[in-house]
């Protein structure tokens, strides 16, 4: 099975130099934990409910900083010919819940999440071997400002 098949398509971005409580806000209205990023239409980072918590608020910024200040600009991301089983082993490498699916060229076309994978993939036991993975100790996550 192949991500495209899977993934889902309508995704919904921000730009580095947006605030972060939009940010926040536009996940609240979208109800999901994570933003991807993009700039000039390539992907450039992620940012997470935890980021603008951690690396944000508890940190001392203000709504207004930019969410590039907080967000992960370190991005693995697969393409929607991938296997599904090579973008789960992935997320279970990377300790991620969710991927985005991008083009050659870097410009964002989808995200595909294991609650992607669990409704839709049959293999649901490769499903929940990637959660057993993800949810193993694995080194410190890193929740500290970048260094400018």
């Amino acid at each position: 099975m192949k991500v495209a098949e899977i993934m889902t398509r309508r995704v919904r971005s921000i730009e580095p130099t947006e605030g972060i409580a939009d940010a926040a806000r536009l996940m609240g209205e979208l109800d999901v934990g994570v933003l991807p990023v993009e700039d000039d239409g390539k992907l450039v980072g992620i940012v997470t409910d935890r980021d603008i918590a951690v690396r944000g608020m508890a940190a001392g910024l203000h709504g207004g900083a930019p969410v590039l200040g907080i967000m992960s600009d370190t991005v693995i991301a697969c393409r929607e010919d991938d296997d599904v089983e090579d973008a789960l082993a992935v997320m279970a490498r990377q300790q991620v819940r969710r991927i985005p699916v991008c083009t050659q060229e870097g410009a964002l076309i989808g995200m595909m999440s294991l609650g992607d994978a669990a409704r839709r993939d049959p293999d649901r036991k490769e499903v929940a071997e990637t959660l057993g993975e993800i949810c193993l100790p694995r080194g410190r996550h890193f929740q500290t400002l970048r260094a400018s």
